[in-house]
């Protein structure tokens, strides 16, 4: 008798005793069913290999969940495991799944089934796969608390949607836990990236700067590009007195007095709304992204936009000290002024031509 019709005959011999209602003979049946399916030389055909998989998923069902953990150990290690029972102990108790949900034992629709239907213990580790595709690590983004989407984003081996990673970016507007690992993440898109400068701190706003300044020309392009597309779906509210500011900043420039200096006198004299009116003219930045600069004494961010437009150091320090508090801007005077000086104009040109995109696409979204 050949080794394979010898198999065949020991396996059905083993499912005759399936029905065995002794718990310890049970066991004893999966250990010799499991022994048989991992068999070196074995070649399953896909008959016997459904039979496998009846039986084994029935045995297992009702064991110790030591005992399924050692069988899903097991099933990990090969590349031809039966379905079922896979699926079955994917969705185990999580010291019974982990080995199964980090291997290539699972196909991407296991773990759609896997990702949809468990808990965070589940979800973070199969953030954690190598090349996890982006259709799976979709369905992780909608259903992760943070600890696991900043598990799913330093993979920096899974794919995310262009939808997902915008998704991503929108929480991580309101949860500082995600900043590091949102800013860090290498493919997320350029324009989301700059979406998150005005919600980090200084020390991840400049690794922003710094891969807006390696961008090449067309890969530059193609971002702005799409940023326009997403800012063109957006829209908000405008300051009650806009239009008279706007009136008067349009009227300061038919008499050629719109000047860098002039935005001075429009802060000193109160004239906040049409301070900003006249930044945005002269900088070339929207009214939203110039408000939220200034009512949130942003001067990192403030530094950019007068270093693009090309403004003087002190302009932009008597800005500085307007803006903020006069204790705050005199004392850090020093600070700012270092600041503005070591600010490369060539990485705050870049970073404008984001900002930019808000003029074109006419987003004034309230902050």
């Amino acid at each position: 008798m050949s080794a394979s019709n010898a198999n065949k005959t020991k396996l059905e011999e083993l499912i005759n005793l399936a029905g065995e209602p002794s718990s310890a003979r049970r066991r004893e049946l999966l250990r010799e069913v499991t022994d048989l399916f991992f068999v070196p030389e074995a070649d399953h055909g896909p008959r016997e290999m459904a039979v496998f998989d009846e039986v084994l998923t029935g045995l297992a069902r009702d064991m110790e969940s030591e005992v399924q953990a050692e069988l899903a150990r097991r099933i990990a290690e090969t590349q031809r495991s039966p379905r079922t029972l896979a699926r079955s102990l994917a969705t185990a108790e999580i010291h019974v799944a982990e080995p199964l949900l980090a291997s290539s034992a699972l196909t991407e629709e296991d773990l759609l089934h896997v990702v949809a239907t468990q808990g965070q213990d589940h979800l973070k580790v199969v953030s954690g796969r190598r090349g996890l595709p982006s259709a799976v690590s979709d369905v992780i983004v909608e259903r992760a608390d943070d600890h696991t989407l900043e598990h799913l984003l330093r993979n920096q081996t899974a794919e995310l949607s262009r939808k997902a990673s915008e998704v991503v970016v929108e929480r991580a507007a309101e949860s500082p836990a995600l900043h590091e690992a949102v800013v860090a993440r290498k493919s997320l898109p350029v324009d989301l990236l700059n979406e998150m400068y005005f919600v980090v701190e200084a020390r991840l706003r400049e690794t922003i700067i710094a891969r807006n300044a390696a961008i090449d020309p067309e890969t530059l392009e193609a971002a702005l590009e799409v940023g326009r597309k997403r800012l063109a779906t957006r829209d908000g509210a405008l300051p009650a007195d806009y239009a008279e500011a706007e009136a008067n900043v349009r009227s300061m420039t038919r008499k050629n007095a719109l000047t860098p200096t002039a935005l001075v006198s429009l802060l000193r004299s109160g004239q906040r709304t049409a301070f900003l009116v006249a930044l945005c003219e002269l900088t070339g930045i929207d009214f939203h992204t110039a408000r939220r600069i200034v009512e949130r004494g942003d001067l990192d961010a403030l530094a950019i936009a007068c270093k693009a437009a090309g403004f003087e150091r002190a302009l932009f320090l008597t800005f500085a000290v307007l803006i903020l508090e006069p204790s705050q801007g005199m004392g850090r005077a020093e600070q700012y002024g270092r600041l503005y000086s070591e600010l490369p104009k060539d990485a705050a040109l870049r970073t404008m031509r984001f900002w930019r995109m808000r003029v074109s696409t006419g987003d004034v979204a309230a902050a």
